[in-house]
């Protein structure tokens, strides 16, 4: 929460007197004919109208303290409705949030009243003390003080403009405290409580697990196949050549000196497809220099220009430099294989909150989040230390792949 602007706070503590009048004459109309009417039915529809309205209200209200008081207020959580308007009803009568921005317009009136007297109050007197010097002249009366000191000139009543000069910055604090405070009120009752705060952090970080077991599985699945046909196709040759030749050293020994070449040619490839894959699963300089050496390794093996920027000393943890090296690589991979782009920038930097990884391409755009897909791996494996991807890639480009990877300096 930001300090308000004095004057937005002002003018909206003002205003907000005539607010809480309006909402709190439609809202009681309505909740009481309501009521009232509830037997013949009519009610029913007045009262599910009220609460909807009341929830357009409070929505309203929050965007008019964001913008006013400089007080994000988070949406809360409404429960769906659906079946018959009974139904709906009682859905919306059970809803504590909808009770919660109904009592909040409901002492509106009074809360709204207390701040306008005391901004009018406060402002009256610093407003009347520095105009004295300008209508005193004219007055048809003086200002005297207890007989030691008459105001009747432009001079007498300069000590009393200093006055309310010294005032004014005690005026602007006190509007942006009032400011703040209502604020705070308007955030206990319109937003989520913690509770609900909770509930909501419970889901993501359940549905941020599941995420995360799959991207493991599905990592797990991909280093078995690159396995089963690579490194071990290679193998099984060895062996099989290797086999050969030995059956042929005493009968055809130009023929196993060829089948031991071919052998050695399959066991130096079985040899790089591991290092391939053991660098897929966690690249050894990431380990041994960190995220500037392993990037500038990754871009100097891109086929196209990389400009590379890194900053995050002292280094985060190994998970945090694992997510970040591997979004990299895949948006790079993109790069070269999707969006025929050119030119990358990879900026990698240490925020307050954790690390931000930026990739921007000069390509054809169009990338989005599939499932399935690269990036959506990406996001999966950034999920699992509750990290963020998004990727904003309008048609024609340029594509930005952005990852804030949150952890503790």
């Amino acid at each position: 929460m930001r300090k308000p602007n004095a004057l937005a706070a002002g003018l909206y503590l003002l205003l907000n007197l005539a607010t809480g009048i309006f909402w709190f004459v439609v809202l009681t109309t309505l909740f009481f004919t309501g009521i009232g009417l509830s037997a013949i039915g009519v009610g029913l529809v007045l009262l599910y109208g009220m609460l909807e309205l009341t929830r357009g209200a409070a929505a309203l209200e929050r965007t008019w303290v964001r913008g006013a008081l400089r007080v994000d207020i988070p949406d809360p959580v409404f429960k769906p409705v659906d079946g018959s308007m009974q139904n709906r009803l009682k859905q919306r009568v059970t809803d504590p949030v909808v009770w919660r921005s109904f009592a909040y317009f409901l002492l509106m009136l009074p809360v709204g009243a207390i701040e306008f007297s005391l901004v009018v109050a406060m402002w009256s007197v610093v407003g009347s003390l520095l105009a004295v010097p300008f209508w005193i002249e004219y007055s048809m009366f003086d200002i005297e003080f207890t007989g030691f000191w008459t105001v009747d000139s432009w001079d007498t009543a300069l000590p009393l403009a200093a006055g309310g000069l010294a005032l004014l910055p005690l005026a602007l604090l006190a509007t942006r405290a009032l400011g703040q405070a209502h604020g705070g009120f308007a955030k206990s009752m319109l937003g989520p409580t913690r509770a609900e705060l909770l509930s909501v952090e419970t889901e993501r970080l359940q549905s941020s697990r599941a995420r995360g077991v799959e991207a493991a599985e599905a990592e797990r699945r991909r280093i078995e196949r690159d396995l089963h046909d690579g490194a071990q196709q290679r193998l099984v040759a060895v062996a099989m050549g290797l086999g050969r030749a030995k059956s042929k050293m005493d009968s055809d020994p130009a023929g196993a000196a060829q089948l031991l070449e071919e052998a050695h040619a399959d066991a130096k490839l079985a040899i790089k497809e591991l290092r391939d894959l053991a660098r897929g699963i966690y690249p050894s300089v990431l380990g041994d220099r960190g995220l500037d050496a392993a990037l500038s390794a990754l871009a100097a093996r891109c086929p196209i220009e990389v400009q590379l920027q890194v900053d995050v000393e002292p280094r985060p943890p190994t998970s945090v430099e694992s997510a970040a090296y591997f979004t990299v690589a895949e948006a790079l991979t993109n790069v070269t294989k999707h969006s025929n782009g050119t030119k990358a920038q990879v900026k990698v930097n240490r925020t307050e909150a954790g690390v931000l990884v930026e990739v921007t391409d000069n390509g054809q755009g169009g990338a989005e989040l599939r499932p399935g897909g690269g990036l959506a791996g990406l996001a999966d494996r950034a999920a699992t230390i509750d990290g963020v991807v998004v990727v904003v890639s309008p048609a024609g480009g340029p594509t930005v792949i952005r990852a804030e990877l949150p952890c503790a300096w």
